[in-house]
Parts: structure tokens; sequence; C-alpha cells
């Protein structure tokens, strides 16, 4: 599994242990969601309220 993450355009590194943690956290919480079926990627943009 292929993990990215950025703040503000920044790629924040990190290890393949760290991808798979994330990864499959996320994963887990999409995947038990009505409606929910194949994917091939998934992508989450958050915003902080202003």
């Amino acid at each position: 599994m292929k993990v990215e993450l950025s703040l503000d355009g920044k790629k924040i590194p990190m290890n393949k242990f760290v991808q798979k943690i994330i990864g499959a956290g996320i994963k887990g919480m999409v995947d038990t969601l009505d409606g929910v079926g194949a994917w091939k990627k998934l992508e989450i943009k958050i915003e902080p309220e202003e």
C-alpha cells in the first residue's frame, strides 16, 4: 500500500511501517461505510475551519 501525506503542499516523508499503519486505519474506516464497494484510489482532503 502506498500512502502519501502532504501539509500545505509540503510532502511529509513516511517509512513503509507508518504508511501501512495509516493506510490500514483509513482503509478500515472507509470500507465499513455503507455503499462503499471496491475501490482503486482514495483521496482525503482536510481543511481547518476558519
